[in-house]
């Protein structure tokens, strides 16, 4: 297959230094050496299956990947990230790939401080028939799981947190359940740290969604997770987990809770906690030196309430059983990549590219990502979703500071507004804006807060996609921050007007860097980095049916102490191609935004790509040490 000679669609951005160490890829998808079972990892009893055979040679799409590293033992690294590698595990009668496989949570393993990882899959997989896959099954009734979110507590216990819904059949109907799987040391907390989180233990259900077809049903997504790990004899080792509740057809959206005192066990019947806001999305959850909890989240200005762009959290002070009404944080002004949809005609297919239930475009009115065909929005532009978007944390160590919790996001720097002079817009079509990572220091019990300040005030490049670490169980720390992002200032076609990484002419160029920076008094000072060795294009045509970039929602940083580690998506390994569906003339963004695929034209319609194991879905999660 893939006979055609085609160029891998990468550059190297040489215009900074990263920081120390190459990049490590979190998901050997491509024989390097391949998927290993959950179960093997933690038993070594053999064992494999047809998904597990073809994540190891997919060369498949991730994105939107956590990590979480051990407090017990920074030798232990944990990952995950939504996997798409199963997808084209089974054949037709021809041969071909054909996409009935699952999109799964994954579960990648560095027991070398992150210097290498072992990639696997949490149990549950529809095909996986190991003892662990039974006992998740009694819970997990879907044939997908994403959104991964992972908080570890002070017993060596890790949990991964999820948003299931794809209906096993087939069908458009989805279930939008949320779970949480354990896992733990096999020789009980007294073991040896460098097995924590090695063996699994059971998933719980914490809210099941509605079955209803294509997320009209009340539909749970836009998990968090956290611990209480401090020991301070109050909450210890509970478990918290937040998500966002979406009603289908009845409009609005609710930030829930819930919480295991039990090590995951069972959860607590879920509690909305964002009152009467209409429109909310994103939580976060913060727990403080005094093992009280903070859950931030954002609003959007619907017209629905009062509420506009602003943030707004919620205190507990009773290890999560009850929650203060919400408390307006900081108001803002949005970065929210956003365009005109105007779908053109696709092409007729004998058989379609992705599972149903796949990421899917917008198709009229606001479109917030664009590509080809029914993805073709009225600029021309091709880019992925984004939105403006709170990530909080503690220290839970800070008992000097018992009430203290941070704050990123980003949004528009002022000053930076303009026209675009199309329809493509971040603050409204038309308007577009730079985005830049803003940093708040608050006191929850009395609202004070310092900032919002930026952290690397940059004239050039968007930075969007941020979250941030504080971990200090050293009582000699001076109040260690690390935060990650992405970056385009090496973006060789930069401006507000346009997409990341778009030019005018409607090409797409490499352009995003992960970027970190740390800080030692709490947030007063930052020092950035560039942590990625390799600027790549998120803007690759892999989702639905090859017509419009998909880069999730999310990077993740983790750290205890001075050590701390990053993760996010990369598109490095991926070759671009020619889409022979778009005929002769092409389009502005064919040579750089299509990727390698292989289709044969009969009776009237286009076949399936029929060589998606060569490279031109190949998006990986990388990870390095951050500053």
């Amino acid at each position: 297959m893939g006979a055609l000679a085609l160029a891998f669609g990468l550059l190297v951005g040489v215009a900074a230094a990263s920081t120390p160490g190459a990049d490590v890829k979190l998901t050997h998808d491509a024989n390097d050496p391949g998927y290993v079972s959950s179960y093997t990892i933690a038993t070594g009893t053999p064992y494999t299956d047809a998904t597990l055979e073809e994540c190891s040679r997919a060369r498949g799409r991730q994105n939107e990947p956590a990590v979480a590293v051990d407090p017990r033992n920074t030798n232990v690294i944990l990952g995950s990230s939504n996997d798409y590698c199963g997808v084209y595990n089974t054949n037709d009668a021809d041969g071909n790939p054909i996409p009935v496989g699952p999109i799964w949570l994954g579960y990648y393993r560095s027991e070398t401080a992150g210097s290498s990882f072992v990639s696997s899959l949490v149990p549950g997989y529809p095909d996986d028939t190991t003892p662990y896959g039974e006992i998740a099954k009694r819970q997990v009734r879907t044939a997908s799981a994403g959104d991964p979110v992972i908080a570890w507590d002070a017993q060596g216990r890790a949990f991964f947190g999820s948003e299931s819904s794809d209906d096993p059949a087939g069908t458009p109907k989805t279930f939008g359940d949320v779970w949480v799987a354990t896992y733990d040391n096999p020789n009980g907390p007294a073991g040896n740290p460098q097995n924590d989180g090695k063996r699994y233990r059971q998933t719980v259900v914490v809210n099941r969604g509605s079955s209803a077809p294509n997320l009209l049903g009340i539909f749970n997504d836009k998990t968090t997770i956290e611990a209480d790990h401090n020991a301070d004899g109050r909450c210890d080792n509970n478990v918290y987990f937040s998500w966002s509740r979406f009603s289908g057809n009845a409009g609005g959206v609710g930030i829930y809770f819930s919480r295991s005192r039990n090590h995951g066990a069972t959860f607590s019947h879920p509690l909305k906690v964002s009152q009467t806001i209409s429109d909310v999305q994103f939580p976060d959850i913060a727990v403080t030196g005094s093992s009280n909890i903070y859950l931030v989240f954002r609003s959007f200005e619907s017209g629905r309430g009062h509420e506009g762009n602003e943030f707004y959290y919620v205190r507990s002070t009773d290890c999560g059983r009850t929650f203060t009404r919400p408390r307006l944080l900081q108001k803002f002004i949005e970065n929210d990549a956003q365009d005109i949809a105007d779908p053109e005609a696709a092409p007729a297919q004998s058989q379609p590219d992705d599972p149903a239930g796949e990421e899917e475009p917008d198709v009229e009115g606001n479109a917030r990502d664009c590509g080809d065909f029914s993805a073709h929005c009225e600029s021309g532009f091709t880019f992925f979703r984004r939105d403006t978007q709170p990530r909080a944390t503690a220290d839970q160590f800070d008992t000097a500071h018992p009430e203290r919790f941070f704050v990123v996001y980003d949004a528009t720097k002022p000053g930076t507004e303009a026209p675009t002079g199309s329809t493509y817009g971040t603050i409204e079509s038309g308007v577009g804006s730079q985005a830049g990572i803003f940093f708040l220091r608050v006191n929850g019990a009395n609202g004070s807060k310092f900032g919002p300040n930026l952290i690397d005030n940059e004239a050039t490049g968007h930075q969007i996609f941020p979250d941030i670490s504080a971990d200090n169980p050293d009582p000699g720390s001076r109040g260690t921050l690390h935060a990650i992002w992405w970056d385009s200032r090496n973006d060789g076609c930069y401006s507000v007007t346009r997409p990341i990484g778009n030019c005018e002419d409607r090409s797409t160029v490499p352009s995003l860097d992960a970027w970190g920076a740390t800080s030692d008094d709490f947030g007063t000072d930052w020092e950035p980095a560039r942590v990625s060795d390799v600027t790549t294009n998120p803007n690759y045509e892999q989702f639905a049916d090859r017509t419009v970039p998909f880069a999730g929602d999310y990077l993740y940083v983790s750290s205890v102490n001075d050590f701390s580690y990053g993760v996010w998506t990369d598109w490095r390994d991926t070759v671009q191609g020619d889409d022979p569906r778009e005929g002769t003339e092409g389009d502005e963004d064919g040579s750089t935004a299509d990727v390698l695929q292989c289709r044969t034209f009969s009776d009237g319609a286009w076949s399936g790509d029929t060589c998606p194991r060569d490279g031109g879905l190949d998006q990986n999660i990388y990870g390095d040490l951050t500053p």
